[in-house]
């Protein structure tokens, strides 16, 4: 014979119906629970102002692409810890596309390459930016001389100013090649 326990756990519920089900549970459970209990407390008028004490906004410009978006970064002890649009910047004029309003999340990501490395016997190694220069010009020096400069593309890139493409078409043509190209048409 079932039990009033077993015939609730037979009862066949919908995936979307648990989900508004517990939605509803959780939204007036949970924060019923913890706002009685002491857990939370109001932020108070100093925080609201200022969350991060002794912290200082700096102006700079959104590096996802060559646009030129403004940002204004909030910095704690060298620490990128919130962003704001800069809503006087001439360029974005207070917008921002998902790319820049994420723009905190890539520089303080744990994975980013901040130093030059390279793959020997199988591990990852950290060289100096010399040695990183050194290794790449002469690698293209070799594939210039040996196979001739057409067996060489270059690929610009969306982060690239006007000046620095200018520069970047300047070097490529120096090289001897007309084999350069855009990442965005890729």
């Amino acid at each position: 014979m079932k039990t009033d326990t077993d015939k609730a756990l037979s009862t066949k519920v919908g995936r979307r119906s648990f989900l508004k089900m517990a939605g509803i549970a959780g939204a007036f459970g949970a924060t019923s629970a913890f706002a009685s209990t002491g857990v939370t407390r109001a932020a108070t008028q100093e925080e609201i102002r200022n969350p991060f004490p002794e912290s200082k906004k700096v102006r700079t410009v959104c590096t996802a692409c060559s646009v030129g978006c403004g940002i204004t970064a909030e910095v704690q002890n060298g620490v990128w810890v919130r962003q704001e649009v800069a809503q006087d910047h001439p360029v974005s004029m207070g917008g921002h596309c998902c790319k820049g309003a994420g723009m905190i999340d890539m520089v303080r990501a744990g994975a980013r390459l901040k130093h030059p490395m390279v793959k020997e016997g199988g591990k990852w190694k950290r060289i100096s930016w010399d040695t990183a220069y050194e290794r790449i010009s002469s690698k293209l020096k070799n594939i210039r001389e040996n196979d001739g400069p057409d067996a060489t593309m270059f690929l610009g890139s969306a982060k690239m100013g006007t000046e620095q493409a200018y520069y970047f078409r300047k070097f490529v043509a120096f090289y001897g090649t007309n084999n350069i190209d855009h990442q965005a048409r890729i």
